[in-house]
């Protein structure tokens, strides 16, 4: 179970990190007092689910947050292991940010904008100290965050980061409207006319070895592969969580399905995640 405290300067992006942490599966409370973090602690403790969860802590709670640094204690003394994500960013970004959104800074009533920030930075000294990742976020757009951000937290290289769902299906059945990619094999030879792999499945090792054994599948899937792998890079940078790769023959029993497993099993053993399904398998047989 991993417990994250996100804090930071106000404006540099905790609600966009809040999210970030919600699609990876935390339990997420922003704006919690410090003061109710050893309670937060015991109950989620005492939860058999043991759910990571992360909370959002900083100078919105403004009188509470002097409670900060004693609940950190608490949390050394009790020996649970947490982690400190602390968000900075310059302070001519700040001052934009406020003005794009026309939010009043939480300690607004220290002056101007610049006082604001300024006074801020002086509150969280001590707590960036003890962060053990500083992120600033001052350059990064939205999907680069989320990047930075899983990288750090799963220990995931970038082409790791990215869910991949690979789908035979037939096209007599319909192209599928969740697919980001799809590749028609229709040009490949056909077991179907085979008499004997005809009522089998690219799932049969005959009917997969039938439609793997030629030149020009060798081909198609070394080319189709290599863009596969420059792709994924390329989506998990722009923060696409999940990539669905649809690859279609006429029925969806034979080629789509032998090309599917064969793709699955290549990223499989350059150690890339994926999932294999099969459509239209069941409309079938």
């Amino acid at each position: 179970m991993k417990f994250i405290i996100v804090t930071g300067l106000s404006g540099a992006g905790k609600t966009q990190v809040m999210k970030i942490l919600e699609d990876l599966d935390y339990f997420c409370i922003d704006n919690l007092p410090p003061s109710l973090l050893s309670k937060l602690v015991e109950i989620h403790a005492a939860n058999k689910e043991k759910r990571n969860f992360a909370v959002a802590m900083d100078v919105r709670g403004k009188e509470h947050f002097s409670d900060l640094n004693k609940a950190l204690q608490w949390l050394d003394d009790s020996g649970v292991k947490y982690q400190i994500i602390f968000l900075d960013c310059e302070d001519e970004v700040l001052v934009r940010r406020f003005s794009e959104t026309r939010r009043r800074h939480p300690l607004s009533d220290q002056g101007s904008i610049y006082d604001s920030i300024a006074y801020e930075r002086k509150l969280l000294a001590d707590v960036r100290q003890l962060a053990d990742v500083i992120l600033d976020t001052s350059s990064l757009k939205p999907a680069e965050l989320k990047v930075q951000l899983n990288t750090i937290l799963t220990g995931k290289p970038i082409d790791q980061l990215l869910n991949i769902d690979i789908m035979s299906f037939g096209f007599k059945y319909g192209v599928p409207n969740d697919a980001d990619i799809i590749f028609d094999v229709r040009f490949l030879p056909n077991p179907f006319y085979i008499e004997e792999m005809r009522h089998l499945t690219g799932n049969h090792q005959d009917v997969a070895d039938y439609v793997l054994q030629w030149e020009q599948t060798q081909t198609f899937l070394d080319k189709f592969y290599d863009l596969i792998l420059d792709l994924v890079p390329a989506y998990s940078r722009e923060g696409k969580a999940n990539l669905t790769i649809g690859i279609g023959c006429t029925g969806g029993q034979h080629r789509s399905v032998a090309i599917s497993n064969e793709l699955g099993s290549r990223l499989s053993r350059d150690g890339i995640s994926n999932r294999v399904r099969h459509r239209d398998i069941p409309l079938e047989k």
